[in-house]
Parts: C-alpha cells; structure tokens; sequence
C-alpha cells in the first residue's frame, strides 16, 4: 500500500463503518476531509471531533447532503481519493423506500461522483456498494457455477417494493459504473461487504448493526432465532480494505469482502460461551414460525421463504488476494458485546 501522505475524502465520515475508515487513514498519514450532514450535531461527530485532537489539522470537517447538488465540492477539493461510504442503511421501518432509499443512494452517488468529475486532482474512488447488490435471496445461487457467489453476481430481483435497501444499493452501484465509464481521468474500485459486524467507535444506537447485536443480547430472540445464512465480515476488515482498495495501484472491479458465513443460532451459541448470563438465541426457530413472525422483525415473508434454510458458499479469493485478511467472527462478536456493555448500551447481567 501506497503510505506517501495524500489527501482523502470519506463521505459520511461519522457513520459506523467510515469512522473506522477515517481513523485507519489518519493512523496511515494521510490527511482526510470529513463529510457531514450536521457540524453542530454533537450526539453524531462527537467521537470525530475527539479523533480530530489526536491528529492536529488532518481531520477537517466539511457539511454535505446526498440529495443536494453541489454540496461535496468543496470536501473534494484537492484530493486525490474520494472513499464514498455514505448511504442509508435501513432495513426495518421502511414507509417510503424511494425517498429513504433510492434517492439518497442514487442521487447521492451521483453528485459525489459529478464533484470528482470536477475535481482534477483525483485519481481513485472507493465506493462502498454490497453483497446485497450482488445478490438478496440464497435461491439465486442455482445462476452461478457450482452455487456460489463470486464478483459476477448482480441482484436481479430487488425492487422499490421487495427488499428496496438492496435495490438501492445495486441501482447505486451500477450508476457509479456508468459515470466512471463516462470519462477516463480516475478509476473506480468497489467494496462489497458482507454484514458489517464489530465495536463501533461511537456510542450512537441508531444503526442497524447495533441494534441487531443489541437484539441478540436483549432478550428479543430468546426464543430462538431462524436458520439465515449471513456472509459476515468484521468492520475493521472492511475498512482495511478499503484503504488496500484506496491505495493498491493493481486494485480494480468489485470486491465481495466478507469472511465466515454464519447463521444466527450460531452466532447466539458462539457469544453464550463467554456471555452465558445473556438470553442469546441457541436455538433454531422452524422456517414456518419465523415465516409467520417474520414482519415483527423487519423482513417480509417472502423474503423468510426465500432465504430461511438455504445455505450460502462465497468466493472471497479476490479480496483476499487484494490483501485483506479475516478474523474470526467469534472476535467480532466478542468485541462488539463487549464495546456496547462497557458504553453501556446493554445492561450488564
């Protein structure tokens, strides 16, 4: 990896996943230009803002909105790698997928993209896409040789009306490709993360990452939980790849980038060795109750039958050979608990 200081553009810089981004820049050398909704929102840059004293004048902070046009300009200036994070990641209390979803994530991409297309001194975006825009439902393993799911996969059945955060996602990347087509100044590198899992560096409870740990430590699955496959991938593994992607002259495409593929009992099991006060789920719902329940916890039925009880096999040989390495997830797991007890995100038991 290319450590000569540059200057970098994270946007979103105050969400769970460009935090770690921004702080694995700034322990790299590099400068990096913040993107925010909000400066004066303390509840959500307070954790930045204290980075910030540790590397005096290389963390700056700049206000932007995804659906305003223009509004990244001036945090692009004079960069040479724009690493584009920001998106909105909702998968329950969805009312208006297209105005919570579709448009903050397309048109977001789009004027990130339209201010580096005006700023000539960058070279590479990073652009922060999914594994849900490569594929939503397990069943569409069947397109792929021996059913699994590599760098060639593209969702094809996402929709505004059925899973619109991973149409959003694949609508979003796709754009990107299009817009770097376009012009042949900079290039673009994709990083498709699996479920993001991991201690956060803020204490803010409003991401779903958080609160699906907080769900299994809560109580909430006590019950049990369903038998869904997850390709699951620790936050700082995500955001060190990231940098690899920034940084690797060699990098290029898309990157499935996720480690062990996992399913919720498992995960519960895993956590009750060394939580074994915690009502983690260790048991494993019947596909037809939790297809039953399924809209209580934010996931349409239809998408239960097509995902519960399907396995899940992934090919993260390019990203590895990108040089990202994975750790056990049983250590993401661990350290998120433990980072959420010790804030006091979760009661103690």
């Amino acid at each position: 990896m290319n450590q000569n200081s540059t200057t970098v553009c994270v946007t979103g810089a105050a969400g769970y996943l460009a935090s770690w981004v921004v702080k694995h820049l700034l322990e790299a050398g590099h400068t990096v230009h913040g993107t925010v909704r909000d400066k004066g929102r303390a509840d959500k840059v307070k954790h930045l803002t204290e980075m910030a004293t540790s590397y005096p004048d290389r963390l700056k902070f700049f206000e932007a909105d995804l659906l305003k046009e223009g509004s990244f300009k001036d945090a692009i200036a004079g960069c040479t790698h724009v690493i584009h994070t920001a998106s909105p990641f909702l998968l329950q209390g969805i009312k208006d997928g297209e105005n919570q979803l579709i448009k903050p994530a397309l048109e977001g991409t789009r004027n990130v993209l339209n201010a580096v297309n005006e700023t000539p001194s960058v070279q590479r975006v990073v652009l922060t896409s999914s594994v849900v825009a490569m594929w939503i439902d397990n069943t569409e393993k069947s397109h792929y040789p021996q059913e699994i799911f590599d760098e060639t996969a593209w969702n094809s059945n996402g929709s505004l009306d059925y899973q619109p955060y991973s149409y959003s996602k694949t609508v979003a990347e796709k754009e990107a490709w299009k817009m770097v087509e376009a012009q042949d100044r900079w290039d673009l590198v994709v990083i498709n993360p699996g479920f993001v899992l991991g201690p956060s560096l803020s204490t803010r409870m409003d991401g779903a990452t958080m609160q699906f740990m907080k769900q299994l430590a809560d109580g909430t699955l006590s019950m049990g939980a369903p038998e869904f496959f997850f390709a699951t991938v620790d936050v700082r593994d995500v955001s060190y790849a990231h940098l690899l992607a920034a940084f690797k002259p060699e990098a290029e495409g898309r990157h499935l980038t996720a480690g062990e593929v996992m399913t919720l009992p498992e995960m519960g099991r895993m956590l009750k060795e060394d939580f074994a006060r915690y009502p983690l789920p260790t048991r494993q719902l019947p596909k037809w109750l939790f297809t039953l329940m399924a809209p209580v916890f934010g996931m349409s039925r239809e998408n239960a039958r097509r995902n519960i009880g399907i396995s899940l096999k992934i090919d993260n040989s390019k990203s590895q050979s990108l040089g990202v390495s994975y750790r056990p997830i049983k250590e993401t797991l661990v350290d998120q608990l433990n980072q959420m007890l010790e804030a006091g995100l979760v009661p103690k038991k």
